[in-house]
Order: C-alpha cells, then sequence, then structure tokens
C-alpha cells in the first residue's frame, strides 16, 4: 500500500493558496503570501505487545487499512501526550485493557495508507477484561506461533523484537 501524501491547497497560517516548489533539496508546499513551509513528516504513533506466557493479544482492525487483519494494540499519539501514555490510552480504548508497567522496545518505521513512526512498548502488568472498542472489531489471545499474519510489517517487527527479548536475546 502506497501512503497518501497530503495535498496542501490553502496556507494554514495566512489562507493564501498555497504553492508547490523546490525549496530546501525537494519539492515542497509553501505559501508565496507569507513565506510558511508546510512539511509533511511521519506522524508519531504507538504500538504495544501484551504477552500472557506464549500468548499474544491482538486486535482485529475494524477501520482501513487493513479493515479484517489482525494487530497489536496501538495507534497515533495525541497532542501533548507522551509515547507512554498514548500506548497506554490506546491498549485500553482498543481492548479494555488497563496497561499498568510498560517496557520500552524500539522505533519502527511504517509506511502504509499514511507514514508513521511507531515506538513499540510491551506490557510487563495489566488489568481488566478484554473488550474490543475503538476501532477494533473483536480482541483475542494468540498462541505466538499459531496467530494470524499481523496487517502491518512494523508489527511483525516488534512482535519478533519483543519475543527475542523476552527468551533472553
Amino acid at each position: 500500500m502506497k501512503p497518501r501524501i497530503p495535498d496542501y491547497r490553502y496556507c494554514p497560517m495566512c489562507g493564501a493558496d498555497i504553492k508547490k516548489i523546490y525549496h530546501e533539496g525537494r519539492d515542497r508546499h509553501v505559501c508565496p503570501k507569507c513565506g510558511h513551509v508546510i512539511y509533511i513528516n511521519p506522524f508519531p504513533a504507538t504500538t504495544i505487545v501484551v504477552l500472557d506466557d506464549n500468548r499474544v493479544l491482538l486486535v482485529l482492525r475494524a477501520v482501513e487499512p487493513y479493515s479484517g487483519m489482525w494487530c497489536l494494540p496501538g495507534g497515533f499519539l495525541e497532542w501533548g501526550e507522551s509515547p507512554e501514555e498514548g500506548a497506554k490510552r490506546e491498549l485500553f480504548e482498543e481492548t479494555g485493557i488497563i496497561g499498568e508497567q510498560l517496557r520500552y522496545i524500539g522505533v519502527y518505521n511504517s509506511v502504509a495508507d499514511v507514514h508513521a513512526i511507531l515506538i513499540g512498548f510491551s506490557v510487563k502488568r495489566w488489568s481488566g477484561e478484554i473488550n474490543p472498542g475503538d476501532d477494533a472489531s473483536d480482541v483475542r489471545w494468540f498462541d505466538v506461533n499459531e496467530r494470524p499474519p499481523l496487517a502491518f510489517r512494523a508489527h511483525e517487527a516488534l512482535l519478533a523484537d519483543t519475543l527475542n527479548r523476552e527468551n533472553g536475546g
């Protein structure tokens, strides 16, 4: 899936029509009236791995991209939210579980319908009962060796790195 690159038409600072010009080594959206440059950057997101012995908690996507496929809980950070806060919020919104102890795993590049930089965590302790919510139509435990393929390659990498750490690697 190729990412949708935003195509800005109006300046968010003054409202003038935006022009696409070569600026700082690439084509960029620039306002000819006030000079504001719109930089198109990846979106920050978090993803979280929840393990229970040899099982991993997955959510079934109810929205595009990849609606109907399984993935790890996660999503985009909100304004003013730390990666840890965002991971806990997304975990609760999608699964009903409250993450009580997070462990940083790594940063992953994810290019699907948008370009996201995923900050990956595992949760060491949690409470609550699983219940799908937000943009998840289902949430289930799967044996890590008999699970469905994940919608995003970055999720596969995060899960592999988490399992490697859990197994002393």
